[in-house]
């Protein structure tokens, strides 16, 4: 697969310990041709944003494992609504049940990949956003 040079940030929000996942999927996209930047574990809503911006990512990607999927989309997607970056492709990969989803892309999260998606779902998803909005 050939990609652009899309920016895609992988982050772990909260105290959640279990980052063997988001290293697997960083390395995944990373094989496919995208440019990744993993923020390491416990990051707050703010030091995601913030290394966002910084970086000039295209797309953000969370790994929730915890269960704090929804108030931490929701802060950071009224944090990316309220400066302006609302035009960054918000992805939440792990634990996350199906009850769940509808109130997800309800606040603007782009993709919802639950444990156990494909690596291929996730690159070909991104690429599809990306071109759209290019």
């Amino acid at each position: 697969m050939t990609t652009k040079s899309i920016r895609i940030l992988i982050a772990k929000p909260g105290l959640d310990g279990h980052d063997r996942g988001a290293k697997v999927v960083a390395i995944a996209l990373r094989d496919a041709g995208f440019e990744v930047i993993y923020t390491g574990l416990h990051q707050t809503v703010d030091q995601i944003f913030d290394t966002a911006l910084e970086e000039d990512v295209d797309v953000i990607g969370l790994s929730i494992l915890s269960g704090a999927h929804l108030p931490i989309a929701e802060k950071l997607m009224a944090k990316l609504n309220q400066t302006g970056m609302n035009d960054k492709i918000v992805l939440i990969g792990g634990n996350i049940p199906e009850r769940d989803i509808p109130s997800l892309k309800a606040l603007g999260v782009a993709g919802i990949f639950p444990t156990g998606s494909s690596f291929d779902e996730i690159a070909l998803f991104i690429q599809g956003k990306t071109l759209k909005v290019s």
